[in-house]
This record gives C-alpha cells, structure tokens and sequence, in this order.
C-alpha cells in the first residue's frame, strides 16, 4: 500500500530502482498508521531505505516521519538532508504516533553515560511509553532501553557477532509471529550482547526468540507493545558485505561473515536467507500491535 514519506526523500527512490513498486501516499487518511523513526545510525540513508523497503510491504497506508535527536549532530549525514526530511524530536513531542521504531547506533563499546545524547535519549524513551502505542527497539536501542529502564546490562564480545544465523521461537503462538517458520535467519552485527540468564531474572521481560549461535533475539516487556530486537532483520542484501570489506580495507580484524556468501566464500555472491522473515515481522507488528 502507499506510504508517506517527506517529500523529495531520495530513499524512496532507492527503492523503486530496486524493482519494488512503492507508492506514494499523497495525504494522510483517517485509517493512516502513523510510524515515527529515529534514526540514530550514521548511514542515514540506507537506513531510510531498509525501513521503507519493509514498511511499504505492508497492506496499511502509512505515513512515516523521520526524527532525529536535538542533542546530536550526526558526522556522517549531510546537514542539507538532515534539514530538509528530519524533525527534531522537540518538534515531535506534542504528538501521538502509531508505532516507533529507534535504531541501532555505534556506541555499543562506550557506557551508556557515556553517550553524548544519552540524557536526551532517556527521555525520549520515557516519551515513547506514553506517546506511541507499539515500539521496536533495534539493537544498540534495544540494549539501551533494557539498561534504561530493567538495568539489564551489555557485554563486549571476545569478536564480533557477524553474519546470518538460525533463529528459533519460545513462544510460537503469537500474533508477532504468524506465517513463521519453525528455523528462520537473521542478520547481526554487533560487539556487544545480552546475556541470556539476565533476561529471564527480569520479571517484567518476556524472552520470545532466540538462537543456539547468535543468543537472545527478540524480548518484550510484559502488558505492553513493546519489543527489544537485537539483529538486523531489516538489512539490505549487500549490507554485511560493505561491512566486511570496509573493515577488511581499514585493517580491522574481522572474519567473513557467517552462513552468507554462496560457500563461505567472500568472492560470491551473498544469499538473503531473512528477507521473507523480515516482512512477516514487520507486516504482523503493524497489523497485531500497531493498528489499534
């Protein structure tokens, strides 16, 4: 169905050059979901991309707005773009939306206080809860606010969590994940984890999905719509691909990244093996959580 994004929004073109025919939602309708995103990782626009790539799947009109945080300027996005299709989130707070999702960012290293905008993000977590009716928290976000508001902590990896691994659900029967499969995979990309066992001392968090090679996936806090994801199942095909060789030409110390090129073998081509999991995970939230 037609989406609304700001006008001129060079993703949505990205988009359509992939083959997908995406349409433009002109105005806003009574049955519009409205779905904010906060866009806190430093490739602006391939993030737009991988969230109206999912989003425009969905048989629901939507309009998406795109936000970003007052305290932070992003080094990696152009002002002109930044100016021009992102609302501060002071200019947003008055408002109610539908559904929120807030990125992943790369801090994962640092403390939480750390963190430049960590007292504005606070607060915009705080906001959420009263102001949106379903939130999905990915993967640095979804570490954040199991910090914020459980005290849940993160632990650095001895390497890096990459590559495409096989999920597994603990809780198959809800409306989150109809039409799934009993293995599906899921991108991650991270140094950092949540560690399993201090997921189930929370009380109030729901442990739904996991894997035997990747850890924890997805969690909820109970009596609510929201949801803390710690993968990727929102990347484009080519994404761990221009991870692995952009630190391979920084000299980083990276290994190829599991279970995604044809073989394991970096000169071919990689495999989308999350594609159909994504759109049914995001589809099921707008449909179970979002629309009211």
């Amino acid at each position: 169905m037609p989406i609304k994004v700001p006008t001129g929004l060079p993703a949505l073109d990205a988009v359509r050059a992939e083959g997908l025919d995406v349409k433009e939602l002109s105005a806003a309708t009574d049955d519009t979901l409205r779905i904010a995103l906060l866009n806190i990782m430093p490739t602006k626009e391939t993030t737009e991309a991988d969230f109206i790539r999912l989003l425009a799947t969905s048989p629901h009109n939507i309009e998406l707005t795109l936000v970003k945080l007052d305290t932070h300027t992003p080094k990696h996005a152009a002002p002109e773009h930044m100016a021009r299709y992102y609302k501060g989130f002071g200019e947003v707070r008055d408002s109610r939306f539908d559904g929120f999702i807030i990125t992943g960012a790369p801090v994962e290293k640092m403390d939480y206080e750390q963190v430049t905008y960590w007292r504005e993000l606070q607060g915009i977590f705080d906001w959420a809860k009263e102001n949106v009716t379903s939130t999905l928290y990915i993967c640095w976000a979804a570490q954040a606010i199991l910090y914020h508001r459980f005290d849940i902590q993160k632990y650095l990896l001895d390497k890096k969590m990459f590559g495409v691994f096989p999920h597994k659900l603990l809780q198959p029967g809800l409306p989150l994940f109809k039409g799934f499969e009993e293995c599906f995979y899921v991108p991650h990309s991270r140094h950092t984890e949540l560690r399993k066992e201090d997921i189930l001392r929370e009380s109030r968090v729901e442990l739904l999905s996991e894997s035997d090679a990747s850890g924890v996936y997805i969690m909820a806090e109970r009596g609510t719509r929201d949801f803390y994801i710690t993968g990727h199942s929102e990347y484009a095909l080519y994404t761990l691909d221009g991870e692995y060789r952009r630190d391979v030409a920084k000299g980083l110390p990276i290994e190829i990244p599991q279970n995604y090129y044809v073989g394991d073998d970096a000169t071919q081509a990689p495999v989308n093996r999350w594609r159909s999991h994504a759109e049914k995970l995001f589809n099921n939230w707008l449909d179970y959580y979002v629309k009211k």
